[in-house]
C-alpha cells in the first residue's frame, strides 16, 4: 500500500494537468490509467482530427494555386496519411508519459476503482490519498435505433478507419458532425451531413450557423437538414438509412450526435460511496470541483457544476478541463485559490472552413437583458480574388450599448480559430467597442475587419 497526497483517476488532459501542477509544488501524486495516456483529445479527438484536417485542405489549396499560375497534379495516399497520423499519436502518448515521469508523478497502468473515500484499488494493489480527482472523460453516445450496430462513431473514424469509404453519411449537428463531415469530404469521400433540424451547431450564434452552412455547401459538401433517421440496415448496396427523405445508401454511416457525453464514471465505485451524479453519470461538483464526498473531486467531461451556478455551458473542451485541473492543484497545493472564467472561453469548429467564437451570441445577449448593438460583415477573402472560388468570410461583434463592452465575437472563414484566440485575450481584459475602433488594423489581413466595423447592422 502506498499513500499519496493526490490520486488522479484518468490520464487525459485534465487529469495530467492537475497531476503535474500538484507535483510541481511537492505533492506526492499518482495517475491511474489503463489506456494510452493523453485522453480523448490526444488519442481520438482534437489532435488526430486536426491532423486529418490539415490533409483535407490541400485540395482547396491546389485549386486556388491555379489562380496564381500553378498547375498541381496530386493524389491522396490514404494509407500514408493514416500511418503518419498514427505515428504522431504514438509519439504524443510517449510525450505525455514522459511529462508525468519528469514531474515525479507515479503512473499506475491499471483501471482504478474507489473502495473508500480515500482509497483506490488498481491492478490488484491498494493505494490511499488525501484527495482523489476523477478525470475519466466521456465516450460517444449512440441512439437507441434499429440497426445502430451498423454505424460507427468518431472514435472508430479517428482510430480504426483503415480504408477510405467511398460514400459516407455523417449524422449529427454538433462539433464532431460538422468537423468529420467536412474533413472527410475534403479527403475525397462523397459525404452527406445529415441534420435533424435546419441548422448545425445549436448554441452558436445564428449568423455563424447560417454562414457556415452556406460555406460548407460552397465547398461541395451535401447538407441534408430536417432529416429524421428511422432505422439503419446493411444490404448488398452498403449501409442504408431509412429516413424521412427516403432510403439513402452509403458505404458507411458515422453517428456524431454528440458526446452527449456518456461520462466514464460507472463501475469505478462512485455509486457505492454515495457520490451524487446526474442521471447520465456526470459527477455533480461545487465551484471548487468538489463532489458530495469531500475528498473526491471531478473535472472535465465527467463533471457537472451547473448546480454550483457556474456557467460552464457546453464547454466540454480540453483547455477547460486543463484549467479546472490546474485550479485544483493551485488551491490545494499552492495556497492559491483561483477560478476558471467561463465567460470568455473561445471555441472553434475545425470544419472546412473553420468557425470560431468567444463570448455571448446575439440571442443570449438579448436574453441576459443587454442593450445589444450588432456589427457584422461578409466579404470575399483577398486570396480568392484571383481564384474565382465562392468562399466568403463572416465576422460579427455583439456589443452592449450601455457599457460599450464587447460581449461576443463570431467568425466563419480561414484562420477563424487563430483570430478568435487573440480576441479572447481582449475580451478577458474587458475590451470595449471603442478599444476595437481605436486599434490600428494590420493590413491586408482578414483579422483587421474586426477593428474596422464601425456601422451597426440590423
Amino acid at each position: 500500500m502506498a499513500h499519496f497526497d493526490l490520486i488522479v483517476v484518468g490520464g487525459g488532459s485534465g487529469g495530467v494537468a492537475c497531476a503535474r501542477r500538484a507535483a510541481s509544488y511537492g505533492a506526492r501524486v499518482a495517475v491511474c490509467e489503463d489506456n494510452r495516456v493523453g485522453g480523448t483529445c490526444v488519442i481520438r479527438g482534437c489532435i488526430p482530427k486536426k491532423l486529418m484536417r490539415y490533409g483535407a485542405v490541400f485540395p482547396d489549396q491546389f485549386r486556388a494555386a491555379r489562380g496564381y499560375g500553378w498547375e498541381v497534379q496530386a493524389k491522396l495516399d490514404w494509407s500514408a496519411l493514416i500511418a503518419a497520423r498514427d505515428r504522431e499519436i504514438d509519439r504524443l502518448n510517449g510525450i505525455y508519459i514522459g511529462m508525468l515521469e519528469k514531474a515525479g508523478v507515479q503512473l499506475i497502468r491499471a483501471r482504478a476503482r474507489l473502495t473508500a473515500a480515500d482509497t483506490v484499488e488498481a491492478g490488484g494493489e491498494i493505494h490511499t490519498a488525501d484527495r482523489i480527482l476523477i478525470a475519466v472523460g466521456a465516450r460517444p453516445s449512440l441512439p437507441e435505433l434499429t440497426g445502430i450496430e451498423h454505424a460507427i462513431t468518431s472514435d472508430e473514424a479517428l482510430e480504426r478507419m483503415a480504408q477510405k469509404p467511398g460514400r459516407l453519411a455523417v449524422i449529427g449537428a454538433g462539433y464532431i458532425g460538422v468537423e468529420m463531415a467536412s474533413i472527410l469530404h475534403g479527403l475525397g469521400v462523397e459525404t452527406s451531413l445529415i441534420l435533424r433540424r435546419d441548422l448545425p451547431l445549436r448554441g452558436f450564434d445564428t449568423d455563424l450557423r447560417e454562414a457556415l452552412v452556406e460555406e460548407l455547401r460552397a465547398h461541395g459538401l451535401e447538407v441534408r437538414p430536417e432529416t429524421i433517421i428511422r432505422a439503419i440496415e446493411r444490404t448488398a448496396d452498403g449501409v442504408v438509412l431509412d429516413s424521412s427523405a427516403g432510403r439513402l445508401a452509403y458505404d458507411a454511416v458515422l453517428y456524431a450526435t454528440g458526446r452527449e457525453p456518456i461520462p466514464n464514471t460507472r463501475g469505478i465505485g462512485l455509486e457505492e460511496l454515495g457520490v451524487r451524479m446526474e442521471p447520465g453519470g456526470a459527477i455533480c461538483v461545487d465551484a471548487d470541483y468538489r463532489s458530495s464526498v469531500p475528498s473526491i473531486y471531478a473535472v472535465g467531461d465527467c463533471s457537472d457544476h451547473a448546480g454550483a451556478g457556474l456557467d460552464s455551458g457546453s464547454f466540454d473542451l480540453t483547455p477547460v478541463a486543463i484549467a479546472e485541473g490546474r485550479a485544483i492543484a493551485e488551491r490545494h497545493f499552492n495556497a492559491n485559490p483561483c477560478a476558471v472564467s467561463y465567460d470568455s472561453i473561445p471555441t472553434a469548429v475545425f470544419g472546412i472552413p473553420e468557425a470560431a467564437a468567444v463570448g455571448l451570441t446575439e440571442e443570449r445577449a438579448y436574453a441576459f437583458g443587454h442593450d445589444v448593438a450588432i456589427y457584422r460583415t461578409r466579404f470575399r477573402p483577398l486570396l480568392h480574388t484571383l481564384t474565382g472560388e465562392p468562399s466568403r468570410t463572416m465576422m460579427k461583434l455583439v456589443v452592449d450599448r450601455r457599457s460599450d463592452r464587447v460581449l461576443g465575437c463570431h467568425m466563419v472563414g480561414d484562420d477563424a480559430a487563430e483570430i478568435i484566440q487573440g480576441l479572447a485575450v481582449a475580451m478577458t481584459a474587458g475590451a470595449t467597442k471603442a478599444h476595437f475602433d481605436d486599434t490600428v488594423g494590420l493590413h491586408p489581413t482578414a483579422a483587421e475587419e474586426f477593428v474596422t466595423m464601425y456601422q451597426e447592422t440590423a
